[in-house]
């Protein structure tokens, strides 16, 4: 039987007939969220609601083996997308079909599936992997850090690049099952509520579960040997507290402060609202960092923070970010300050509450103790550039800002703002200007300026815009001793030191 051969261009003609049109106009996922200051941080195209990580660690060589399965649906018809990560890829599984994947850039894991896919879909990734993490370096870095008996991975803005493949951004947060096979001599802590443990053959299995949704660099992982408390907020909460059992002469300082968790949480929850997540805690593990970080649902605290005995203010700091930072994450990288400048405020309070400086005190005192010609005033909180995210001008100028607007609003109206935006904004994101927006809708007042002057203005505020806010106000006629100190500014309030050290244990940050 003899067959018509079909001309070219009525070939090609029906080859496009028969390729669906979201085939057709398929697209690559952009390789970066559109962060300013990080251009490659984060991934487009889809957004991850779920990650489940299956992992192997063994501390004596520092291998990490995984398995890491994603869910998400897609924002674009995409012919290709990428994830974060450093570590070795051995498959890549789309929908359970093989796909084509590539290493490009610093970070970058290229993923072609075998086909394009349609805007909307929803879609399993399924990726092994396994390496080194210590030996993974960015310009000689690497968030994994080695401890005498495991590892940790705690860090910011980024650090899941070093042991899950992720769409790593703050805006695309997902809940996590993280389960984690190690000897039966070390445990396992990461975020949210222990589900159980399993043994077999000399290695345990920790199940680890956080039910809300979360930020890729808030999520950790510490293995090593820890003495494990638990036990219960007023609320009902379950709390779990990890310390090396290698913290030396800090041990005793490092619990008798995160033990506070509880009474914290209980005192943040009558200020802030409703706790957001199902679990709290706190860990420490023997590294040799000075920085403390907000990881959801359990901090992480660094030995050194504890030299100087027990320091509640930083476990303070720590936890007011699961309200500012972590259920009401940054939009960009830029708007730090609605993280820090209330975490820090948070400190104030507490300050205010222990009868050991009011907000005011403490606001005067920033104002009053730095010169005009201090850098410190040249760095701009709301909008301070990827160089200067981690500055203590994000953290003391922008506690003064919320000072200043207390001030402002009076502070029947301020309380409420403190309530609201976290719960209007819950498991979100939000900007410095979203919030600015917030408190004018509900103070009813115009603020624009009042921010302007505190966050955006690189110098330090006049005395008459200062006093227009209620901050440097002069202090109270005295005599003698007294007046020969007022002459020198307003006087230290008596938390300012242990503020002091839980500021200077924050991060630099890191960014490849």
């Amino acid at each position: 039987m003899r067959h018509r051969l079909i001309v070219p261009s009525a070939a090609a003609a029906c080859l496009l007939l028969a390729i669906p049109a979201s085939a057709a106009d398929a697209t690559p996922g952009a390789p970066g969220a559109g962060d300013s200051y990080y251009p490659t941080a984060g991934n487009g195209g889809y957004d991850v609601s779920h990650y489940d990580l299956r992992l192997q660690y063994q501390p004596k060589t520092d291998r990490l083996d995984g398995t890491a399965t994603l869910t998400a649906t897609t924002t674009q018809d995409l012919s290709r997308f990428n994830l974060d990560f450093l570590l070795d890829v051995s498959s890549v599984l789309v929908d359970g079909k093989k796909a084509a994947y590539a290493k490009t850039g610093v970070h970058e894991l290229e993923i072609t599936p075998a086909s394009p896919l349609k805007k909307g879909k929803e879609i399993t990734v399924v990726v092994r992997y396994s390496g080194t993490p210590s030996q993974a370096k960015v310009d000689g870095y690497s968030a994994w850090q080695r401890t005498p008996d495991g590892a940790v991975v705690a860090n910011e803005p980024e650090s899941a690049a070093w042991w899950f493949p992720s769409n790593d951004h703050p805006r695309d947060k997902a809940t996590y099952d993280v389960s984690v096979n190690v000897p039966d001599d070390v445990q396992a802590i990461s975020n949210g509520v222990l589900k159980g443990k399993s043994s077999k053959l000399g290695w345990t299995r920790w199940y680890w579960r956080s039910a809300k949704p979360q930020a890729t660099y808030l999520t950790t992982l510490a293995v090593g040997r820890f003495d494990i408390t638990t036990g219960t907020t007023g609320t009902g909460l379950p709390v779990v507290n990890a310390y090396s059992k290698d913290l030396g002469e800090n041990y005793d300082a490092a619990k008798a402060s995160v033990e506070r968790t509880n009474e914290v949480i209980d005192w943040e929850t009558s200020v802030f609202g409703e706790y957001p997540f199902t679990a709290a805690g706190g860990y420490v593990p023997n590294v040799k960092t000075h920085f403390a970080l907000e990881t959801q649902t359990r901090p992480f605290y660094s030995p050194a923070q504890f030299d100087n005995g027990a320091n509640a203010s930083v476990v303070v700091h720590e936890l007011a970010h699961q309200w500012f930072g972590d259920s009401v994450s940054v939009k960009n990288w830029r708007d730090i300050w609605v993280n820090e400048g209330f975490a820090s405020y948070a400190q104030w309070l507490w300050s205010e509450k222990e009868g050991e400086g009011t907000g005011q005190q403490l606001a005067d005192y920033v104002y009053g103790q730095i010169p005009a010609d201090n850098p410190f005033w040249k760095v701009k909180p709301g909008d301070p550039g990827a160089d200067n995210q981690f500055d203590s001008a994000i953290y003391q100028r922008g506690a003064v800002a919320l000072q200043a607007l207390r001030n402002t609003v009076g502070d029947k109206t301020f309380f409420r703002i403190l309530k609201d935006w976290p719960t209007a904004n819950r498991y979100g994101n939000g900007s410095v200007q979203d919030f600015v927006k917030f408190a004018e809708k509900a103070s009813g007042k115009p603020l624009q300026k009042l921010f302007d002057t505190w966050l955006f203005t690189a110098a330090k505020p006049s005395a008459k815009d200062a006093a227009a806010a209620g901050i440097g106000k002069p202090a109270p006629a005295a005599k003698g001793k007294a007046a020969t100190r007022s002459l020198a500014g307003p006087a230290e309030p008596r938390s300012w030191k242990k503020i002091q050290a839980a500021l200077a244990s924050h991060p630099t940050g890191h960014r490849h």
